[in-house]
């Protein structure tokens, strides 16, 4: 198989977006607009939905305007996204892109999926990361520097080849992640089918007093040596939605007593309640063994009228609401009483552990799927690298 090395610019031609104000950008169309996609429309596949209408007037040419087989990449971002890509299959509708985005339009030379999947590797957007320009909020990556980029390519029916498999492996993990996310809706519809009546009818009451709701905190950074123990210490980020991740941090017991941090057990729910994550969602976590955890959250013990499975599932019900108290308090988060006053319908112990076993099976297969996402993942990355290393 014969391979060469060529420059970017030799096998793509670089289009700049378009340029208007921030301003102009309006999310319903006029007679006289057009469609435009910013950075947000950048993500694993375009997001179309995230489009914009400016004047249509603002097109220079008709070059700016999106093609199949285009790759839009954010050349104006954020340090850690800038470089970030993906291909246009089909646009969907007559579409532009705005000034921080550029687009790599392959040449004859070049399969364009090929050059998409390429510009996935961990060379590629760390190369990005290491050329793109240093500044306070945001970071660019020039043109010029993007068109005399190296690249080995083989000939073109070689790059079909490799893309083809490597579109089999993504679709393979595509399907994981839709399964997955598919699994997300199916414990919240159970929780509302047994359980919507209640919350409906009532009687209620309040959950603070049903559950124990107690804070956390954070040892001295000034002692290493409590940061060397066996006893996992969490923050938000080492909460993902739902499950708690491997922490990155574990403390000892000396400084638990030396600090506001408690050990809380096993089967507590652990909450989320000052985080920019309250943004958008409101991370609710079961802890499945002894843990500490630090001042973004809180841990909730259960009384023996309420089980931790249907308490969780009570604040994942009161999720919006929840989301917007915290949001507009003076500084984001939620407070003890936020918690404390929300309504409880009265269930059935029984009743309760009926869907704590719904949940036990669930997660078991949810378990499952992680694990196929995990392999799906490796087997593309080990694939990607076998294709461009």
């Amino acid at each position: 198989m014969s391979v060469r090395t060529v420059q970017l610019g030799e096998v793509c031609e670089f289009v700049r977006g378009v340029t208007f104000p921030s301003g102009e950008g309006k999310s319903e169309p006029t007679a006289d607009s057009i469609a435009c996609l910013t950075t947000s429309g950048v993500q694993r596949e375009v997001a179309w939905r995230s489009r914009r209408f400016i004047p249509r007037e603002r097109i220079r040419n008709s070059r700016q305007i999106l093609r199949s087989g285009d790759i839009l990449i954010s050349t104006a971002n954020s340090k850690e996204l800038v470089g970030k890509s993906c291909l246009v299959h089909r646009p969907p509708y007559p579409c532009a892109f705005g000034t921080f985005v550029t687009v790599a339009r392959p040449l004859e030379k070049v399969y364009p999926l090929y050059l998409a999947y390429w510009m996935g590797t961990p060379d590629f957007l760390a190369w990005c990361y290491k050329s793109s320009s240093n500044t306070t909020n945001i970071s660019n990556l020039r043109v010029s520097e993007l068109e005399t980029l190296e690249l080995r390519l083989p000939n073109v029916s070689e790059q079909k080849r490799i893309a083809g498999q490597l579109e089999q492996a993504d679709r393979l993990r595509r399907t994981r992640r839709y399964a997955l996310a598919l699994s997300d809706t199916v414990l919240p519809a159970t929780f509302l089918q047994l359980f919507g009546d209640n919350f409906d009818c009532g009687p209620f009451g309040q959950f603070g007093d049903l559950v124990k709701i107690t804070g956390g905190g954070t040892p001295s950074r000034d002692r290493p040596d409590f940061f060397k123990g066996r006893i996992p210490w969490l923050t938000s980020k080492d909460m993902r939605g739902d499950y708690i991740w491997d922490t990155e941090e574990h403390i000892t017991e000396e400084a638990i007593k030396s600090s506001a941090t408690n050990l809380v057990p096993a089967t507590s729910i652990l909450i989320v309640v000052k985080s920019k994550v309250l943004m958008h969602r409101l991370p609710v976590a079961i802890a499945r063994v002894p843990m500490c955890h630090g001042q973004d959250i809180k841990s909730i013990q259960c009384s023996k009228a309420m089980h931790y499975e249907f308490a969780r599932f009570v604040l994942k019900y009161h999720e919006r609401r929840l989301l917007n108290i915290a949001r507009g308090a003076n500084t984001e988060g939620l407070t003890l009483p936020m918690l404390e006053e929300l309504p409880v319908p009265r269930v059935d112990y029984n009743a309760q552990r009926r869907f704590a076993a719904i949940v036990e099976r669930h997660e078991r297969l949810r378990g499952a799927q992680r694990e196929a996402l995990r392999h799906a993942d490796h087997l593309f990355q080990s694939l990607l690298d076998r294709a461009f290393s």
